[in-house]
């Protein structure tokens, strides 16, 4: 029972660090405070236009900036494989949603979380966001970005609690373990590259 017990403790560490380390951070569009850039993570794409999820991480970002509470978005997910490409999807949607073209840049490999908010930091040289996912999503992204050199606040998207989100609040605490060990060890995302001014351009962009 005593390593029941233990093995328990450990598996509930990395969930309570992700709480810890997003505590205090997690706000709504309305009352997020302003941050020079918005970060979007990519959540799929269907028949080539966003997911379901997606969209709506799309629109509270569309409100962010019709708000004025961010001047750019980094749009960030998968260009993978050939005829697939969520970033150039993310900004069509964008752009048909009132934000100007201009204003929204793009990060073709952000992979997984960790490598988002790695890019975000090392290539697009983002230091403070405003980051935009589902609740469910929403602490580990701030942790990780956080670790990555990136702070701020998030914009935890509501769903109606269908089978996709209960799928990823359950994917979340797998994945809360690993969040744990890329915080700690740092390692470079899958793809890296030279430094990228689309960002810096973006924000000089007049609205």
């Amino acid at each position: 029972m005593r390593w029941a017990a233990a093995l328990c403790t450990l598996a509930l560490l990395p969930a309570t660090w992700l709480y810890v380390a997003s505590s205090g951070r997690i706000r709504d569009v309305a009352d997020v405070p302003p941050e020079p850039v918005g970060v979007v993570f990519g959540a799929g794409l269907d028949h080539g236009r966003p997911s379901p999820y997606l969209a709506h991480r799309l629109d509270a970002a569309a409100a962010l900036y019709r708000a004025g509470k961010v001047r750019a978005l980094l749009v960030t997910g998968d260009k993978g494989r050939t005829g697939y490409n969520e970033p150039a999807a993310m900004r069509a949607y964008l752009a048909a949603h009132g934000v100007p073209a201009g204003h929204v840049v793009l990060d073709y490999a952000g992979f997984d979380t960790w490598d988002s908010c790695a890019r975000a930091r090392r290539i697009f040289g983002v230091n403070r966001a405003v980051l935009v996912t589902q609740g469910f999503h929403i602490r580990r992204a701030l942790a990780l970005c956080a670790a990555a050199g990136v702070t701020g606040y998030g914009v935890g998207v509501a769903e109606p609690h269908d089978a996709i989100w209960y799928y990823g609040g359950a994917r979340e605490v797998g994945a809360a373990a690993k969040a744990a060990v890329d915080a700690l060890f740092t390692p470079a995302p899958t793809l890296l590259g030279p430094h990228e001014d689309g960002v810096a351009r973006a924000l000089r962009e007049p609205r």
